[in-house]
């Protein structure tokens, strides 16, 4: 049964930082880099084509996020109701991944209305729409990496719950 639990914590733990790993690099470098191209029309190709290909990979991993925290929840579930700390922290972590997955949705549908904006000859056919979806994104695009960023520090905290009274960090020098 160890091995189990070891491994759907590890999924956990993995699916965490792949979503994490590609939204950080999507604010950081691949939608900064999209904006390099000459044409309006490039730019939008560049970053939807990226996150075209990144999009199959992330939804794998929110969704395998999502069935092993059920599935550690589950596992957890006396800890959960019976120890105060352990409930704080699982209502927080349940608040934020609603939240990030929230922002995932959001930055995908935003990211969608400003590809469908976008004309052909480089300007939009929609200028507003696009305009909106662009601004929108600008902040957006940092939300997911914060939200889930924090889950994982909530991860360390609960995983700093279940082990022993002192670590070596812990031991006076």
């Amino acid at each position: 049964m160890a091995f189990i639990s070891t491994a759907v914590r590890a999924t956990h733990l993995v699916t965490n930082a792949a979503w994490f790993g590609g939204s950080l690099f999507g604010a950081v470098g691949l939608n900064p880099a999209s904006r390099e191209p000459d044409t309006e029309r490039e730019r939008v190709e560049v970053s939807g084509t990226g996150w075209e290909r990144w999009g199959p990979v992330q939804g794998a991993a929110i969704g395998l996020h999502l069935l092993s925290g059920l599935a550690i929840l589950a596992d957890n579930r006396h800890r959960v109701v019976s120890h105060p700390p352990t409930s704080g922290a699982v209502v927080a972590k349940t608040g934020l991944t609603g939240a990030a997955v929230a922002a995932s949705a959001a930055a995908y549908y935003h990211g969608k209305r400003l590809g469908d904006a976008s004309g052909e000859d480089g300007h939009p056919r929609e200028p507003e729409v696009a305009e909106h979806a662009r601004r929108t994104l600008a902040w957006l695009q940092w939300a997911t990496p914060a939200l889930t960023g924090a889950l994982l520090v909530l991860d360390a905290q609960l995983g700093e719950q279940q082990r022993g009274v002192a670590g070596l960090l812990d031991r006076p020098w």
